[in-house]
Order: C-alpha cells, then structure tokens, then sequence
C-alpha cells in the first residue's frame, strides 16, 4: 500500500474524530483500550491470579489491597518490588537524578518499557529523559497494576519492546473518601566498617569531615493524603470520581548510616583499603602542594594524595525530599444508548532536591600570580622560586572544596497535565467502538545552585593590593571585573561571604514535554455472521482501528550551563527541540478453535498486526500470534511470539553532543613505572613515558565522555516468545499455579557504546575503532578538563538478549479445610523470576557477554542494564484473615508477612568472559553482593467506617550489601550500595488510614 495514502486515510480519520470529540461534553471514565489483548488486560480481575489465568501473554497483577499492605507512597518502590522489574531513576538516586521516577522491565531499559494508565500512554517524564514519570499515578486511586511480559508493540505501538506496565484506576466510586498515610525509616548503626570510618579519621588531615552518626538514628519521614468524592447521576447513566492528593518526603543523608559515612574504597577488606574519596578536598591544593592548617604559620606541606582527600558521601542525599500535589477527576454519562463520552483529568506538580558533595575548584589548571597579596612568603617561593614578590605568573593545578557554601543541588520541578476525552459504545450486539483524543504535556523547570563559574575562579585567585593595600582581585584594578572578590584559600578561614557571593553561579533550566494521541479503534464478535470453527462455542473476535500520535520537545539551558561554565558541573547543556508524529492501522484477532472435545477443553489462537508510517524513520510492521490449549480442565498450555519495534525518540534523535560525566575507568592512569601498560599507553596515545606515568587517577572514579543523539538512527527491533502452563486443579479450590518462560531479544539497540568498553577495548586489543574515540588532553587526562574525553555518542549497536522462567502461584484457603476450626483463612502469594540470560552484544559481530548474576562498572550500566543482575528474585507473602472482632469497634483483622529474596550477585571484572574479566578492578570487597532476605510485616483492621493499616518493612533491619568506589557504577551506585534496589535506611515503618463518608 502506498504510504501517503495511508497516511491520508488515518489523518482524515483523526480529524473527523477531533471534531466529533470537541462536540462532546466533557465526561468520562477510563475507556476499554483498543483491540482483543488490551481489552483483556484492562478487566481483568482484582485478584492477583486472575490476568495471569486468563491472558494469552504472562501477565502479573498487583491490587489495591496489596499496595496498601506495603505501605509505599512511591509507585516506583512498589513495580521494582516485583522480581521482573530492574531498578532505574527513583528517590535514591541524587548524582545524576532526573527528579523522575521512571520503571525498567526485564533490565532492558526505561525506554523500552510502555507505561498505561487504563490501556493509554502516559506522556514521556522530562525534557532530558525519555521514560515515563510515575509520579504521577496517585497510589491512593490506583485499582491495580498488571505487568505484562514481552513484546507488546502489535497492541500498543512502540516502546512495548520489555513489556507493559498498566496501571488501572478507581472509577465509578460513589462517597467521600479521606486516605491518609505516615512513614518513617528506622535503623540501628551498628555495621563493622564504620572502624573504617574511625580508622580514618585518626588519621585524616581534616578529621571533622569522617563523623559517625548515633546508634538509633529515624528520618526520612513521609505523609500522604489523599482526598477522592465521587457520585453517580441522578438518573444512573453516568459517575464523575474527583481526588486530590499530597506527597512529603523528607531527605536522608549518607552521613546519617555508618556504612555510608564515608566512600569505601576497594581492596582486599575495607579496613586495610580504607576510605576514599575526592581529590578536589579542604585545605587548598596548589600543585604538589596543600594549605598547612596544622602550622601557626600560614604555609605550605606536601600533598600525601592517598591521605588528602574530601570525604564527599556524607553530603549526599541518600533520599531525595520530595513535594507533590496531585488533582484529577474520571467521569463518564451515556448520552445514548449507543454512545457514553467520558473523560479524564488528571495534574500533578512535583518538587525533588537532588544534593551532592560541596562543589569549589575542581582540579585543573589554573594561573596565579608571584606577588600575590594573600599568599605568604613562604608560599610563594614555594611555588614561585626566584620569581616569588614579582607579578610573574604561574600555571598549576589548583582545587578547593567549597565546605564553607553547602553542597550542589539541583531544584527539580515537573507539572504535568493529562486530558482524555473520548465517546465509546455498543452499536448492536456484536460491535462496539471506542474513539478518544489525548492530550498529555509535561513542564519542567531545574536550578543548580552550589557550583563556581569557572572564568571567576580565575579572576578570584589572581590578586594584588588597591590604592588602599587591601587585597583586590587584579579583575578589579584593570576594569576587567569590578565585581570581582578575591577568594582566599591560601590560609585556613579566609574563604568570605562575599567571595561566596562573587563564584556560586546558579545555572537554570526549563522545558516541556508533550504528547498527542487520536485514536479509533472498532471491536466485534463474528459468530453471528457464520465467522465460526464448527468445534467451538463462540465466534471470530476481531479489532481494527488507527492511531495518530504526534511528541514534541524542547528543552534549554541559561548560557552559563549551555557553555559549560560551571566548575564540577557535568559539561556543557546544549539545548534540545524535536518532534516526530507517527500514524498506524491495527488489526487484532482471537481465534477460538475447539471446545469440550476430548483432550481439547478449550483452544484458541490470537493473531495482531500493526503497521506504522514514522515522519522520523519511516515505515515499521509489528505482528504477534499466540494460543492456548487447555487439554483438560485445570490445565492449560499458552504460548506467543511477538514482533515489537521501538522507534529512537527524540533525545536520542536530536541532543546536541557535549561532555558529561560518562566512565568510571582509565587503565592508563595512577600506573606505576614497573606496569607494563605503560609502554603500551604511551604507543597507543602518542605519549612519552613520562607523560603516561603523569596522568593522574580519578580518585572519585568519575571521567568524562562526549555524548550526544544521532539524527541517522534506526528502529529497534525484537522478538519476544513466551511459552506457558497455567493449573488451576479442581481437587485443590483456591490454588493456582502458572509458570513461562521468556526469551526477548533486541536487535539493533540504541545506546551509546559506553565509556569503559570503549577506553577497555581499546588498551586491551589495540582496535583503532575503539582507540580513535579516546581524545586525552594536554596533561593526558580525561577528566581534568572537558577537552579530555571518550567519544561516545548514540548509534544502532548490537543485541540485547534476555532469558528466563517466571513462576507465579496463589493458595486461598479457610482454616477449617485442615481442621483448625474457627482461626479464618489464609492466602499465600508467590511470585519468581529466574534469570537465565541476560546478554549484551556491544557491536555487531562482537560475541556477547552474558551479566545474569553479575553487577559492576558494565554489567549495571551496559545496554539498559541498571542495577545489580540477581538469578533468582521472589516475593513470597502470606495473609492471614483472622475472625478476630470486638463488634463495629473492632473487626476485619488481617495480618501479613512477606519475604523478599535476591540471590547473590558476582563483580563482572571476575566473570571468565574476557569482555567482562578485569584484573584491575577485581578487588575482594567488590567480589560480591551477597544474597540479602528482607521480611515485611503488615497489619490491617477496620473499625465502623474506618480501615486501619501499619507495618514494618525490612522487620530485621538488614543492611545492604556493600561495595567499593572502583566498583561503584556512576548514579545508580549511591552510599557504597544500589539503593534502588536494595533496603538502603533500615526499616520502614507507616500507618495508615482510610475513612469513608
């Protein structure tokens, strides 16, 4: 078919629909996505077994009831709790936040993870990150969340690649409802290494920067409330469901756990390898040299590297504070008895804080000068020789940590909007339709604060005396810069308000995100019109529909943050702007086949196909078939290939390149005489002996990469097969058990190589591909200043490939069936995943490396890779329903237990695979993280119109597992650990209440 008639007929089509859509009131409820498989996800059940025994494709379920048990306020926290799901952006996060909260299916990435609220997309989270926001979903009025597994892109369009994640919504409710939760963590101090900590604070050069915190220490405490009204017509046609939430999160700080007072460096034991940390420290470096603040006399000593440095963990957010107001409304009338408009309003306004260490002068090459009126004699000879008392210059490297002005923020603020407008109906027994517009727009506006300009650092440090003899910024003297004040890190205490005043720049930033839909779809039964197997017991059913879709993006820096001028910030911010629309035909059908027949109780098949015309990349066709055969009653076998399709967006399209923080390693820095490298750096890069053994050691282990978007993308694509049994026996009532297995591989995937692979392949196989992407700077390094780098802007690189089994199972029972008379009933709910194969193809024709039950500076960054790989995960919860009751005062007394398990993850830089093997990072502190049991105790009851609710999570109070610095992969390691994915506080406590009028 020729494209632009197709894109002629759906755009006819979509007009047509916004001019019947604008002529309806403004009413709704969530309608019934479009076509058989959607459909099928939206009703099913509340029960957490119900999807799973009824789809085609695996599918989990998480309800209202079970949301509240864990006491969570934060949707991410609740989605990464179940084992198929890898942790990604979220409130641990703080280098390297977003101030979203995006979801990560199968460890395959954000972007390859579809998020729905009631079968229709939710709008992309931020202007400089592609994932959506979950945020945004009110918990209080969630119904349930399924999750399903795969390709889903035939039923949804692109991004389905990993799976769905639909989050169903609480309509047609009728009352006034006031739900209202408090949270806090709690944890007990008491790990080993804070001796480590002690260790190094006997012997640091500023020991006030290593302080433990108390024994018993609880913060991070949260409260949530949420107000829903709902009410029916007068004549019974129609319901409108309005709420109106707020969110409060408290900060927690690294400092305040003792295994997170200090970065841990790797070795052999934390002890022996002691604390890490920055190089850009307090006092002053100047050169090979550091401010005395041990000496009455203002004065120089030699720089001990391993001893001065900035303990800069304690500073960082552990949790990031957050505010959020959310308002919203569902509302649907039946105008006719073929026709109910509905709508959805939804807005939310959310406020994070991310903080890191203090920022100051990063360590780079700065000019002071010989007669330098705050310098000491002794200083300037020290630094300056003959020259000291001259207005000779000198260039070193010079840093300072700004203790004396606070950490570096980042001031997040998202506002979103979301409308739905739609007209669904029955036009006779056998079709219906359903046509909606969606419109959903998110704004963002971000400041930092804490960071020095760069140019004023200079002016601030090159200082000589006015008319009056008092110290004045040369910048002042020439005219250059009248404002200018000089920054007086030569002596202990000389730093001034005014020189604060004079270097903290704050940077700004703004942009929005916005997404439009039209879509049409139309469903119908086919048995009435002969459409029939003779052996089944129901028809063909079918749907076909078109989709518009259009997302835009702009997003803008002020130009101290588009021009890089920020000292210790992450490079230059150039501005992005990009659109793309797409317009797709989609056509599903469900094939029943046999019914009651011998060994054939039920059978049927399921066929879906979607064609799509992008304005970026052109043309994709996504397709899936699948069945289920159910031989007898109790049993049923199910299976599905699909073929999904992710187009690149807009970010990975169109972001200008610039220099960021991108790698944790440079083989060739901190080498001894002795090490062989040297030699082989020195060919590789044009080096002289000497300037290799020059090259300096990153001791936060932070260097930089040029990266950026790629207009000459081209689509993903991948194949997801599944294949099932679900057992429902007829001798046991209540249970039910499913197990899939899953194989999901992604061609052509979009990411940047990767600095590590890039500056590893090189050193290690000499490939002018990977070398010619190394640009070291003057010194060699490729971190001391943004002209040293390691190319690594987006391309279609190699393969994703993920494998494994999930196992979902569900025993409901009364006690009476095994004669304890009279104690209730019990419901046991498991759900696992093991993990097979998890595998990365850097580049076409390169084998692949397999990170199932690994973690490290690839395996928890490389493709969509985001965290720790764990083989086995699972929840196992257990619920007691009491009988227990004191009349209207007291009844409904539920008690529940669940069991959280991740199994021991091994460091990559140890795995036999020589992409992976590493001897320079195989340390035994990183070796592994080991297995970690985490118990979570709920407790619920109701009272007349009030039902109560409090729990523990993390009853023990298990601390995480530990890692070290070289070992600690950039943003998603935060406090020697992956807070993200493990119980980093302690325990969480909450209590809770929901009150109906």
């Amino acid at each position: 078919m020729n494209k632009h008639t197709v894109r002629a007929r759906l755009l006819a089509s979509s007009m047509i629909f916004a001019v019947a859509g604008l002529a309806t009131p403004a009413f709704a409820a969530a309608a019934a996505p479009a076509g058989d498989e959607v459909t099928e996800v939206v009703v099913t059940g509340t029960r957490i077994p119900s999807p799973n025994l009824q789809s085609v494709s695996p599918v989990t379920a998480v309800t209202a009831a079970e949301i509240k048990a864990t006491g969570v306020t934060r949707v991410e926290d609740l989605i990464n709790s179940l084992p198929q799901a890898f942790a990604a952006q979220g409130s641990s996060i703080s280098n390297g936040a977003t101030g979203t909260a995006t979801l990560n299916l199968r460890g395959l990435g954000v972007s390859r993870t579809l998020v729905l609220i009631d079968g229709r997309r939710l709008v992309p989270g931020d202007p400089a990150s592609p994932g959506a926001d979950v945020n945004f979903i009110p918990t209080s009025l969630v119904e349930r969340v399924d999750v399903l597994t795969g390709g889903a892109s035939a039923v949804y369009g692109a991004d389905a690649v990993a799976g769905v994640v639909n989050f169903i919504m609480t309509k047609n409710f009728e009352g006034v409802r006031l739900d209202a939760t408090y949270s806090t963590y709690q944890h007990d101090n008491g790990n080993p290494v804070a001796d480590v900590v002690r260790q190094q604070q006997a012997r640091s050069a500023s020991p006030q920067f290593y302080a433990l915190p108390k024994h018993n220490v609880r913060d991070g405490d949260g409260t949530q409330v949420t107000l829903v009204i709902g009410t029916n017509s007068a004549d019974g046609k129609g319901n409108i469901t309005a709420y109106a939430t707020y969110r409060q999160n408290n900060a927690v700080l690294e400092g305040n756990r003792d295994y997170s007072a200090c970065t841990l460096n790797s070795g052999d034991t934390f002890l022996a390898a002691g604390c890490g940390g920055s190089g850009t420290s307090v006092p002053a470096r100047f050169g090979s040299f550091v401010v005395d603040i041990t000496s009455p006399n203002q004065q120089f000593r030699p720089r001990v590297a391993a001893r001065d440095l900035y303990n800069f963990g304690p500073t960082n957010f552990y949790l990031r504070p957050d505010d959020r107001y959310g308002l919203g409304a569902f509302a649907h009338y039946e105008v006719a008895p073929w026709a109910e408009v509905y709508t959805d309003l939804m807005f939310m306004d959310d406020r994070s804080v991310a903080q890191i260490a203090p920022g100051g002068i990063f360590a780079g090459n700065f000019t002071i000068n010989c007669n330098n009126a705050l310098a000491s004699a002794q200083q300037l000879t020290t630094l300056c020789g003959a020259d000291a008392g001259t207005p000779a210059n000198r260039t070193l490297i010079i840093s300072r940590r700004n203790v004396e002005g606070g950490g570096r923020t980042t001031d997040f603020r998202h506002t979103d909007y979301r409308y739905v407008i739609g007209l669904r109906g029955h036009l006779n027994e056998n079709w219906s339709y359903d046509a909606f517009l969606q419109y959903g727009t998110v704004g963002f506006k971000g400041i930092n604060g804490g960071f020095f300009q760069t140019a004023l650092i200079q002016q601030s440090l090159l200082v000589g005396r006015d008319a009056a003899g008092q110290p004045a910024c040369l910048a002042a003297l020439n005219g250059t810069n009248p404002a200018c004040v000089p920054y007086n890190i030569w002596k202990n205490g000389g730093v001034t308000k005014a020189a604060l005043d004079f270097l903290q720049t704050p940077s700004f930033a703004v942009g929005n995100t916005a997404e439009r839909v039209a879509n049409v779809s139309l469903s119908g039964a086919l048995g009435d019109y002969g459409v029939k197997s003779p052996w089944a017991k129901d028809g063909v059913g079918v749907a076909i529909g078109a989709e518009y879709r259009r997302e835009n993006l702009d997003f803008a820096t002020d130009f101290v943050a588009s021009a890089g001028l920020l000292n210790g910030g992450a490079g230059a911010v150039p501005p992005v702007n990009g659109a793309f629309d797409v317009y797709e035909e989609f056509a599903e059908a469900r094939i029943p086949l046999v019914d009651d027949q011998p060994f054939f109780h039920r059978l049927q098949l399921e066929v879906g196909y979607r064609y799509s015309d992008y304005s970026s990349i052109g043309t994709t066709s996504t397709y899936k078939f699948g069945g289920d055969w159910e031989p007898v009653e109790g049993v049923r076998l199910r299976g599905g290939f699909n073929r999904a399709v992710r187009a690149p967006n807009i970010l990975e399209l169109f972001t200008p390149a610039s220099v960021l923080l991108d790698g944790t390693q440079d083989p060739c820095a901190g080498l001894a005489a002795a090490n062989p490298l040297v030699a082989k750096c020195a060919s590789l890069f044009n080096l002289t002996t000497a300037q290799v053994l020059a090259i300096e050691k990153n001791p936060a282990n932070q260097y930089n990469g040029l990266t950026g978007g790629n207009p000459n993308l081209r689509p993903e694509t991948s194949n997801t097969l599944t294949l099932g049994a679900v057992f429902t026996p007829t001798f046991l009532p209540g249970f039910n058990l499913s197990i899939d297995y899953f194989d999901i591989k992604v061609k052509k995937f979009i990411a940047p190589v990767g600095g590590d692979v890039i500056i590893n392949r090189c050193v290690q196989t000499s490939d002018p591909f990977f070398c010619s992407k190394v640009n070291r700077d003057a010194a060699g390094s490729l971190w001391l200043s943004s002209q040293g780098f390691v190319r690594d802007t987006t391309i279609n690189t190699g393969a994703l490939r993920t494998r494994g089994i999930d196992i979902n199972s569900n025993y409901r029972f009364d006690l009476d069936r095994y004669g304890i008379e009279n104690m209730g009933s019990l419901t046991i709910n498991f759900i696992g995943t093991y993990l097979k194969e998890l595998k990365v193809q850097s580049l076409p024709g390169d084998p692949s490396f397999d990170c199932a039950g690994l973690y490290g500076t690839i395996c928890s960054v490389a493709g969509g890779l985001s965290s720790p790989n764990p083989t086995w995960r699972h929840k196992l919860r257990v619920n007691w329903a009491t009988p227990f009751a004191y009349g209207d005062w007291f009844h409904d007394f539920g008690v529940g237990l669940q069991w959280r398990h991740f199994s021991r993850v091994r460091l990559d830089a140890y795995d036999k695979d020589p992409q992976l093997n590493n001897t320079g990072l195989q340390y035994a502190t990183d070796r592994a993280l080991a297995t970690r049991d985490y118990f979570d105790l709920s407790l619920n009851w109701k009272t007349k119109n009030v039902a109560f609710r409090a729990g523990v999570n993390n009853l023990f109070d298990r601390d995480p597992p530990l890692n070290g610095s070289s070992n600690c992969a950039a943003a998603v390691c935060n406090g020697n650990t992956f807070p993200q994915v493990y119980d980093a506080l302690g325990r969480f406590l909450f209590v809770g209440a929901t009150v109906d009028f």
